[in-house]
């Protein structure tokens, strides 16, 4: 498999603090990679340290297979959209985008051509004479993407880009920005806090985790397969079975995963009490304490009519199933470590 983006044992230290710690990762040629992880876990130091803004305490980057550790940013071949985009309000469309062609002092014809070009791949063809002011959220992070893509880097990279978006329309930016990058086939390599975004987008994502790397592999291995209880945890919901309550559900000790939507309510099976009802529109979450000594939250889908009466439930018995194959095993921190 060819790499187009490699980092091998990326250490960044500022004082005593180590933001980025020991990170090791392989990005395949035309990807969309995900770096998920909440805010400090060290994602956007990474990704400057990619993009040349900043240098490794200790490891190395490889972009095509070279090391671009002292290389000027500007030297890389890599381009990278910020979260506020900055373009030039000064500046129509074709002026912003060509900007960085002008520079590189490409004739006036060429430019003209890769202009129309990249503005026909991100589906604004005539948006060219158009103020920076004219266009709407979408269309502005789609110029900042063609921008970018002018200058044919071998590694995109998108530091949270979508967050100053409203929901509706981050939600449709995740579909056309997935398109885009399947359509031009650049590697992208996008940072977020945002486990659906991650999900979402993703051909493969690293899971960090205080400048670590808690798990790399595609969103299923991720969600289904959590390798630790943070992963569990932080993407998507788990509910955690462990010590005591492990060998009285499971049967075993261990630390295990149960995703909500995997758990049913029924007339028997594990029995505990509705603790609260919650209702979220397609889906009712419901948080039950079990006789067994743990709270865990269940998701069923709205399929039926008269969901507000589901409310009745809180503080009621109830009984809960599910089945053995979703019940996951994490592993412990050392077959953790080893894994990634």
């Amino acid at each position: 498999m060819n790499f187009d983006l490699e980092c091998r044992d990326v250490t960044k230290v500022f004082g005593t603090t180590h933001a980025v710690d020991g990170v090791s990762l392989q990005v395949p040629a035309g990807s969309f990679f995900s770096i998920l992880g909440p805010s400090g876990c060290g994602k956007t130091t990474l990704l400057r340290m990619i993009a040349g803004f900043g240098e490794p305490t200790s490891g190395d980057i490889l972009i095509k297979g070279s090391s671009v550790v002292r290389v000027p940013p500007n030297k890389r071949p890599v381009n990278m959209v910020f979260q506020h985009l900055a373009l030039f309000p000064m500046m129509n469309v074709a002026e912003n985008i060509a900007y960085g062609l002008r520079r590189r002092r490409m004739p006036a014809a060429d430019i003209k051509r890769k202009v129309a070009d990249v503005l026909a791949r991100v589906g604004l063809p005539d948006a060219g004479p158009k103020r920076i002011d004219q266009l709407s959220g979408g269309q502005k992070q789609r110029i900042a993407i063609a921008r970018c893509m002018v200058l044919d880097p071998a590694v995109l990279l998108l530091d949270e880009p979508l967050g100053a978006l409203d929901l509706k329309l981050r939600e449709q930016m995740q579909v056309e920005l997935k398109e885009i990058q399947r359509d031009v086939g650049i590697t992208f390599v996008f940072v977020t806090h945002d486990q659906d975004e991650a999900l979402t987008m993703s051909d493969r994502l690293a899971v960090f985790d205080a400048g670590k790397i808690a798990q790399v592999g595609t969103p299923e291995q991720v969600y289904e397969q959590p390798a630790t209880p943070f992963v569990a945890g932080f993407v998507g919901t788990s509910n955690l079975l462990t010590g005591e309550v492990a060998v009285a559900l499971v049967g075993r000790k261990g630390t295990f995963s149960v995703r909500p939507e995997k758990i049913s309510l029924s007339e028997d099976g594990v029995p505990g009490k509705v603790a609260e009802v919650i209702y979220a529109g397609p889906v009712t979450r419901y948080v039950v304490d079990l006789d067994a000594g743990v709270r865990v939250t269940v998701v069923e889908q709205n399929q039926r009519t008269g969901t507000a009466a589901l409310a009745d439930l809180r503080g009621k018995p109830v009984h809960l199933t599910w089945q053995e194959q979703h019940v996951i095993e994490i592993p412990s921190t050392k077959e953790s470590s080893d894994a990634t």
